[in-house]
C-alpha cells in the first residue's frame, strides 16, 4: 500500500475534484489534514501545502504527491515526476514564475534591473540562480505572501507566481522575464518507484487520474446514418481516433461512435444532420483509458 500527499490552497480544490472523478474520493475524517481513500491500493493520505510535498516524497513519508513543477526545482528536492496533471486555480494548467517591476520606472528587461536592487519572492533558490547566471548582485528578501505589494514602498522588484498576470497589472507592476513556466506534477520517492509491488499500485493510480484528465472537455457521439450517406458524414467527423463504424442488422444503415471535443458539438452536430445523421446522442465521458 501507498502513501500520499496531496496539496491544500490554490491547488486543493481541483485536486479533489480530480480524485473524485477517478473514482478515488477524498474523505474527510474528524483529522482535518489526514482524510481517506477508500481503496486497497492507498494506506494514508495527507493535506500538505504544495512547498513541502516535495521534500517530504524525497525523503520517504510519502511515497506519492501532487504538487508544481516550480516547487520541486525550488525545494531541490530528488523524486521522479511520472506525470503532468494539467490542472491550476484557474484551471488552465499553465504557470509562471515572472520578473515584474513597478510600470512607471521605464525598466524593460531583466539587464536593466540595477544592482543590489531589493527582490521580494516566495522562490529564493530559484530567484537567486537566475540573478548570478544573468550576473546581476540583487538582495534576495523571501516573502510569505502578498508579494506584489511589496513594491515599490519595501521592495524594487517581485518574483511572482501567475497564471494570467491580472494581479500583477492590477498593482501597477509589468512583467518583464519569465524565470521558470511551471504545470502540477505527480511526484514520486525513488525507492517506492523502484519497488515493484508500489510501482504497479502508482502506475494504476497514475492512469487512472491521467484517464479523467484525457476526458475532459470530451463527448462521445453516436448516431445512425443510411449507407448512401456514410462517407459525407465521417468525413465531417473530427475524430479523436478513426470513428468505430457498425453496419445495422437488417438495415441500410450504419452505428457511428467516435470522440469529439465537447467545444465543436454545436456546430458539429447540425453539420452532421445535415449530411444525413440521424438518432444522435451526445454522451458525457468520465474516463478515458489510453
Amino acid at each position: 500500500m501507498i502513501n500520499i500527499a496531496i496539496p491544500k490552497g490554490s491547488l486543493g480544490e481541483q485536486t479533489l475534484l480530480l480524485f473524485k472523478q477517478a473514482d478515488l474520493e477524498i474523505k474527510r475524517t474528524d483529522r482535518e489534514y489526514s482524510p481517506k481513500i477508500v481503496d486497497p491500493r492507498i494506506e494514508k493520505v495527507k493535506i500538505l501545502r504544495p512547498q513541502e510535498i516535495p521534500g517530504y516524497v524525497a525523503e520517504g513519508y510519502f511515497d506519492v504527491g501532487i504538487s508544481g513543477h516550480d516547487w520541486v526545482i525550488e525545494s531541490g528536492a530528488d523524486v521522479v515526476e511520472i506525470a503532468d496533471l494539467p490542472y491550476s486555480k484557474q484551471g488552465a494548467g499553465i504557470v509562471k514564475i515572472v520578473i515584474a517591476v513597478p510600470a512607471d520606472q521605464g525598466i524593460e528587461s531583466t539587464q536593466e534591473i540595477k544592482p543590489r536592487s531589493r527582490v521580494t519572492t516566495e522562490y529564493p533558490n530559484i530567484t537567486r540562480d537566475y540573478f548570478e547566471k544573468l550576473g546581476v548582485p540583487v538582495d534576495i528578501h523571501f516573502s510569505y505572501g502578498a508579494t506584489e505589494a511589496k513594491v515599490p514602498d519595501l521592495m524594487d522588484v517581485v518574483v511572482d507566481v501567475t497564471e494570467t498576470g491580472s494581479t500583477l497589472r492590477k498593482n501597477n507592476l509589468k512583467i518583464i522575464d519569465v524565470m521558470l513556466e511551471s504545470v502540477t506534477k505527480l511526484v514520486v520517492n525513488k525507492d517506492s518507484w523502484n519497488d515493484p509491488a508500489k510501482r504497479k499500485e502508482i502506475e494504476e493510480i497514475r492512469m487512472l487520474l491521467l484517464s479523467v484528465i484525457e476526458a475532459r472537455g470530451k463527448v462521445l457521439l453516436n448516431m445512425n446514418v443510411p449507407a448512401d450517406q456514410l462517407d459525407e458524414v465521417i468525413g465531417a467527423l473530427p475524430a479523436l481516433k478513426m470513428p468505430t463504424v457498425s453496419k445495422l442488422y437488417g438495415s441500410e444503415y450504419y452505428a457511428i461512435e467516435t470522440v469529439v471535443a465537447k467545444g465543436t458539438v454545436n456546430t458539429l452536430i447540425p453539420e452532421l444532420k445535415h449530411f444525413g445523421a440521424e438518432d444522435i446522442l451526445e454522451l458525457d465521458i468520465s474516463k478515458i483509458v489510453r
